[in-house]
């Protein structure tokens, strides 16, 4: 019978762990985001709130050019309006 060092038990048992509970993390914090649909997005403000002022909006490359959602999928207004909109 081969004798294995304690360094060597060490690493055969945690790195298995490690790695198992990195993918799982990684899974679990990858969400995906919610459709226009389900956050009744619209492509005009709601009174003075608008994509533009709110924290999840990502800008396009010019004030007017469509931009992206940290938590809405797809083309986002900067003069759009969903029941995510967070003041920023």
């Amino acid at each position: 019978m081969t004798k294995i060092t304690r360094q060597e038990a060490i690493k055969v048992i945690t790195l298995p762990a490690l790695a198992a509970i990195l993918a799982g993390g990684a899974i679990t914090t990858a969400e995906a985001k919610s459709s226009k649909a389900a956050v009744k997005y619209q492509s005009k403000p709601k009174g003075s709130a608008k994509c533009s002022e709110c924290r999840f909006f990502m800008a396009g490359k010019t004030k007017t050019a469509m931009g992206t959602c940290q938590i809405v999928d797809g083309s986002i207004s900067p003069n759009g309006w969903c029941t995510a909109f967070t003041k920023k």
